[in-house]
């Protein structure tokens, strides 16, 4: 049987994704000694972690760097990488939104009939693209990498399309939510060469997910 690669999201979802590992009866031992190698090799287990950055994580898998990646929805939303999504691992909820502030709803709204053109901060510039052109609705997307809901409140934006899970953030920054416009949570990729090439050690480790997901209900 040939060794799997699997590439891991450092960051949010990391100490979760370890955990249900850990319950699929995989060693994360290695994974959990902090150390700053970016590989890491289970023999035991013939299987191989690359740790990288969330949004890198579907990149190795669509070019076949890693067979498979666990990654948040919010990440394929917005790389529309070309990989195959095998499984909802059903943590690490949260929703895309659009916001902005309460004082100004029925304002947004009135541009929304009236003029026709809005302009909108986010860090997931294709995703509000795609929600806009699904609206019909003209928006000036301003590319942010981080601290959002700020642009309201300072004028640079009428609103925000924001990851959001309970929605603190947003009310501290008196920020109401206008849409939903997707739920995401972790989810299990892969790349479609290696499932063709790899099916038998794919599936069962994706059976090994899904029995330890079970666990959890």
């Amino acid at each position: 049987m040939s060794r799997l690669k699997i590439a891991l999201a450092k960051g949010a979802l990391f100490e979760e994704t370890l955990s249900l590992l850990n319950r699929a009866g995989m060693d994360v031992s290695k994974l959990r000694e902090g150390s700053r190698k970016l590989r890491l090799v289970v023999d035991e287990d013939k299987t191989e972690y690359i740790l990288a950055r969330p949004f890198d994580v579907s990149t190795f898998v669509e070019y076949g760097a890693a067979d498979l990646g666990i990654v948040g929805k919010d990440v394929l939303m917005e790389t529309k990488k070309k990989v195959f999504e095998l499984l909802d691992l059903d943590y690490g909820k949260c929703r895309f939104v659009l916001a902005a502030l309460s004082k100004e709803k029925n304002k947004v709204e009135e541009n929304y009939r009236h003029i026709g053109h809005i302009r909108v901060a986010t860090k997931y510039t294709r995703v509000a693209e795609d929600y806009f052109a699904k609206k019909g609705i003209q928006a000036e997307i301003i590319k942010l990498h981080g601290s959002v809901e700020l642009a309201p409140v300072v004028d640079l934006a009428d609103e925000i399309i924001d990851l959001s899970s309970t929605g603190k953030t947003l009310a501290d920054n008196n920020l109401i939510v206008l849409d939903e416009i997707a739920k995401c949570s972790a989810r299990l990729i892969a790349n479609y060469v290696s499932y063709k090439i790899k099916f038998e050690e794919i599936n069962e480790f994706l059976d090994k997910l899904k029995r330890a997901k079970k666990e959890l209900k």
